[in-house]
């Protein structure tokens, strides 16, 4: 049983080892594993009931042997339904020591000695690194039908302001649209969004800032989920 007492305690002025932005697939497998090779992190998420969240009402297929989300979803079982899922995910990132799961947006990076993130509720936060995990939000448009939404999923929220934070700072993109299909009862949608064209790219880091790094959909690519967990685990030995 993972113990609940984390290895720090974090504080105005607390610098991480590294913060990773977006709790969707590839970041909460990343931020598990960095945290049990005994780094410190920061997992900022929108919102608490997203971690971890799919397209799809349920998991139908398996993630790559012995990830981290494989065993959040035989955990799932038998239903293996999406709910499921994502409570295993999210209880299991709560109690890992090492990780502080946080319910935050952050609008902007300042590098420096120390990378600082600006948030919506005011304070910022320090790390030495930081991977941006940020799947389909870079200013994110959600089509449904004659609705369009600042979403990179239903009902939650585009990346706006770092999206224009990580343009004014000269970083270039490229527009990407995806067609969620319909399943069960909820009909299909479209969601076009950025993603950091080639040229930024150094496999996982942003050439233009130190310690920078990048990590799932918001790459030039093709990804599927389990892709983009393996990737986590190629990130995760750069970082160590």
């Amino acid at each position: 049983m993972l113990n609940p007492t984390p290895r720090s305690f974090p504080h105005t002025g607390h610098i991480y080892d590294v913060a990773v932005i977006g709790a969707g697939l590839a970041g909460s497998e990343l931020a598990y594993h960095l945290a049990q090779a005994g780094q410190d992190v920061l997992l900022v998420t929108q919102s608490l009931d997203s971690v971890g969240n799919l397209y799809h009402p349920s998991v139908d297929f398996a993630f790559p042997e012995g990830s981290f989300l494989q065993m959040a979803l035989e955990k799932s079982l038998p239903d293996r339904s999406l709910w499921m899922f994502h409570r295993n995910v999210k209880q299991t990132l709560e109690l890992t020591p090492g990780i502080h799961l946080l319910q935050s947006c952050v609008t902007s990076i300042q590098t420096g000695e120390r990378f600082r993130l600006s948030t919506w509720e005011g304070p910022e936060r320090l790390a030495r690194k930081v991977v941006l995990a940020v799947g389909s939000f870079l200013e994110a448009r959600l089509t449904m039908g004659s609705i369009t939404e600042e979403s990179g999923r239903l009902s939650e929220i585009a990346y706006d302001f770092l999206y224009q934070d990580l343009l004014q700072q000269g970083f270039a993109f490229e527009e990407v649209q995806q067609q969620s299909p319909a399943t069960g009862e909820a009909i299909p949608y479209t969601v076009t969004f950025k993603v950091f064209a080639p040229a930024e790219q150094d496999g996982f880091h942003l050439k233009r800032i130190p310690e920078l790094y990048a990590l799932g959909r918001c790459l030039h690519g093709e990804h599927t989920y389990q892709s983009v967990v393996q990737d986590a685990h190629k990130l995760l030995e750069v970082l160590k």
